[in-house]
Order: structure tokens, then C-alpha cells, then sequence
């Protein structure tokens, strides 16, 4: 697969974002249906933190298993530790200081609070979609055009999922085209980018660190969408959507293996 294929391919699955973000123009929607959508919104994140932690996993455990038996030193094991340990710690604690400092200054400037939650998971998103792109780059620049492909649609996939994720609290706000325009670019872009990086170099240590930043990230934002969505009378219509949320993100997973080589 040609680089300008590998990109234009890459670009089509960052950008599929943009499917799901529309529906936050609905006005018409009760509390309840509103509590149900971000709680579902909670749920495909919670999915997709599981997923990014178990693609760490696995050169994590390649490598500590090879220093076990022998075939390699223990350097690779313990710096891919090092690594998840701290983009974990400053994709978590990152959008705390990005939330407080920057996000709230806008909030006191009359941005509202749905608008602020946005742009936080978009953020959030946006490092983990930088590493699914360079794992679109690093498998097609290698030759392993089915896994190449394989990636591209299931990426496709999540991603429109996850534009519903991201306007999941302006539900019933009317957010501009203009402002529904950057989350887009914020959460699908960097998917290109990474694409393009990908591809023109392979690095497990970098695709470890921005795994583990983008695991950070979503665990505050799904914190802070749960504490939205959970008000005192809609706790059910919040829970409901968690549950929503994790079965189709994780539905969408198994469609994507069961037709994969």
C-alpha cells in the first residue's frame, strides 16, 4: 500500500467522527433521554479503555516474557514500565491541569459547562486516535496490508462511535457547526497524523506512550461524564447507558475480528 493510500485511508477513518457529532443538535430531549445519551457516551469510553490497555499489554509482556527466558535484556521490559507509567500518570493528571486552568477560565467567560466536557473528551480522544493512526502506518509501511485494512475499518468504526461519545453532554444544546467542526478536527485529525508518523517509522516505545496517555485522559473523562450523567433521579437512565454504551462499543469489536483474517 502506497503512502498517499496508506494517508488518504487513514484520514477517512480519523474523520469518521464526524458522523456522530450532528446528533447534539437535537433539542427536544428529556433530562432522562439526555442522562441516558451521556451515560452511553461513559460506556464507550469505559470500552475503549479497556481495549487501549490491552494493546499496552502486549509488547509489555513480550518484553519482560523474552528477559524471563533470556533472549533479550531486561532494559526493554522495565523502560516499557517506565513508559505506561508515566503517560498513564500525565494523560490523567494532564487534563486535570488542562480542565482547571484553561477550561475553566472559559466557563467563567460564559462557556458552558456541556461545551467544557466536550472538549475534554474530544482532547482525550484525539491522543488516543494519534496512536490507532500510527498503528495504521506502522502495520501498511511493514507490509501487512489485510492488518492494514482490517485497522482502517475497524477504526472507521470506533470513531463514529466516538463522535457520538464526544457530543454526548451537548445533547439538547444546540452546539454551533462551527464548534462541532473543531471537535472534530481535535478528536479525528490527529488519526491522519499518526498515520502519516506511522508510516514513516516504527517505535514501540512511542506507541506505548501515547496508549498510555490516551488510557489517562479517558479515565478522568469518564469520571467526569458518569458524575454528569448520574443525577440524583436518573441514576437508572445513566446506568442503563453505561451498560448501552459498552456492549455496542464492544459489539463493533467483535464484528471487526469475526471478519478479519
Amino acid at each position: 500500500m502506497s503512502f498517499a493510500q496508506t494517508v488518504s485511508l487513514g484520514a477517512i477513518a480519523g474523520f469518521t467522527i464526524y458522523l456522530g457529532l450532528p446528533i447534539s443538535r437535537l433539542q427536544k430531549l428529556s433530562p432522562r433521554v439526555r442522562s441516558f445519551l451521556t451515560g452511553t457516551s461513559a460506556g464507550i469510553l469505559l470500552f475503549l479503555l479497556f481495549d487501549i490497555v490491552s494493546h499496552v499489554e502486549e509488547p509489555i509482556e513480550t518484553a519482560v516474557r523474552q528477559a524471563v527466558e533470556g533472549k533479550a535484556s531486561a532494559t526493554d521490559a522495565i523502560l516499557f514500565l517506565i513508559i505506561f507509567v508515566i503517560g498513564f500518570g500525565v494523560g490523567l493528571l494532564g487534563l486535570v491541569a488542562f480542565e482547571s486552568r484553561f477550561l475553566r477560565a472559559r466557563v467563567q467567560q460564559g462557556q458552558p459547562a456541556p461545551a467544557q466536557l466536550a472538549l475534554i473528551i474530544a482532547t482525550g480522544l484525539g491522543v488516543h486516535n494519534f496512536s490507532e493512526g500510527l498503528a495504521i502506518g506502522q502495520s501498511a509501511v511493514q507490509g501487512e496490508l489485510a492488518l492494514a485494512s482490517l485497522l482502517i475499518v475497524g477504526f472507521a468504526l470506533h470513531n463514529a462511535m466516538e463522535g457520538f461519545g464526544i457530543v454526548g453532554p451537548l445533547t439538547g444544546t444546540r452546539p454551533s457547526w462551527n464548534f462541532l467542526g473543531l471537535l472534530g478536527l481535535i478528536g479525528g485529525g490527529p488519526t491522519f497524523v499518526g498515520t502519516v508518523a506511522g508510516y514513516s517509522f516504527t517505535s514501540p516505545a512511542i506507541s506505548i506512550l501515547f496508549l498510555a496517555l490516551a488510557a489517562g485522559a479517558i479515565l478522568y473523562v469518564i469520571g467526569e461524564l458518569y458524575h454528569v450523567a448520574r443525577q440524583a433521579e436518573l441514576k437508572t437512565s445513566a446506568a442503563i447507558g453505561l451498560l448501552v454504551g459498552f456492549l455496542v462499543a464492544n459489539g463493533t469489536e467483535l464484528i471487526l475480528e469475526m471478519s478479519g483474517p
